[in-house]
């Protein structure tokens, strides 16, 4: 059975996609030759920049054109993954979700035609859409404001603009997964949560869906009790690589206890998925459990979305010891801990 656990609705749109004609700009590109870019729109995308909420495109156009009349305008460079091509829209838009790794019901589609909007609506319903008609009320709406508004979030594009980068270079790479991770220079920092640390770690246990043990959010209040707490350990992670920083990218939160410590939380960014560094936190928490000559037991919740997490537990041999439902304890003797990976170095503060 899944548990299904309802995210707060406060801040939960990730990225707004927009159509272009008679959406971003007044006119239809091909047909008027010159479209004027709307300065409300325009006002708009850069306001949700700087809150942290990404941008990208699902246009049925001249890919080229429309790439070059958003250069002219300087907006080419807020939106990732745009889709301009004569498809389906809620293809393109499951395109953008999948590229940005994040999910269906954290994306809204800006739209000008019922039609468009209809057809994204039924072939993905936890997509909201909105009518540009309705632009300002609705970008107004608490889905689209975040709770704080970290550094981070200030430069969330430019990371994954980064990330961009890396896959293309990666796509590119002739060779193994592991050895092309081998060129990257990373380093992955794990600390215990300093106050600074606490909106990006609220932040985290709202945004993280897929390399999360429970599913449950934490407030800024809670996770500052808890990271003063002599009964628990708040560790953040972050990464980065010769191509940039990727953030704080992880949080764990573990009870300790006489017998065995207590793994309450576990999460990881879904934009380090793909670079080999699941289980270096998980691995950390599991020695400092063992140094305490104790077992280490892991919550975790089935929310339908959270699989990988569960896998991840495994492969570091977890097992299952009890079950309510779709909440699990599962347990290791810590007999085996894995080393961090060949490819990264570890830096403890």
């Amino acid at each position: 059975m899944t548990e299904v656990l309802e995210k707060p609705k406060r801040g939960r749109i990730k990225c707004v996609v927009w159509d272009l004609d008679n959406t971003v700009w007044d006119g239809t590109l091909l047909e008027d030759g010159e479209v004027t870019v709307r300065p409300e729109v325009v006002a708009e995308i850069k306001r949700l920049d700087e809150l942290g909420v990404l941008h990208s495109v699902a246009s049925r156009n001249d890919h080229e054109a429309a790439m070059a009349r958003l250069k002219t305008a300087g907006l080419d460079e807020y939106f990732l993954y745009p889709q301009i091509s004569w498809n389906p829209k809620s293809g393109s838009v499951e395109r953008i979700a999948k590229a940005l790794n994040i999910g269906l019901d954290a994306i809204a589609f800006v739209d000008d035609q019922p039609f468009e909007l209809e057809e994204v609506a039924h072939a993905l319903p936890t997509v909201k859409t909105v009518d540009v008609a309705k632009l300002g009320e609705t970008l107004a709406s608490e889905e689209f404001r975040p709770k704080f508004v970290t550094d981070e979030s200030r430069v969330r594009r430019e990371l994954y603009r980064a990330a961009a980068v890396r896959e293309q270079v990666e796509q590119d790479h002739e060779g193994t997964s592991e050895e092309f991770l081998s060129t990257l220079d990373m380093k992955f920092t794990i600390a215990r949560a300093q106050r600074e640390d606490l909106q990006r770690a609220e932040e985290l246990t709202v945004r993280t869906n897929q390399l999360n043990s429970t599913g449950r959010t934490y407030s800024y209040d809670e996770l500052d009790e808890l990271r003063t707490s002599p009964d628990h350990v708040l560790l953040v992670a972050s990464l980065s690589d010769k191509y940039g920083g990727y953030g704080k990218i992880g949080l764990a939160l573990a009870e300790r206890g006489e017998e065995a410590w207590h793994l309450r939380m576990m999460l990881m960014s879904c934009r380090v998925m793909s670079r080999g560094v699941g289980t270096v936190l998980l691995n950390h928490i599991m020695g400092l459990a063992k140094e305490d000559g104790a077992k280490l037991r892991a919550d975790f919740v089935e929310t339908g979305r959270n699989r990988v997490m569960y896998v991840t537990y495994a492969f570091a041999g977890f097992s299952e010891i009890s079950r309510d439902g779709a909440r699990l304890v599962l347990e290791s003797d810590l007999s085996t801990i894995q080393p961090p990976p060949p490819y990264l170095t570890m830096e403890l503060r």
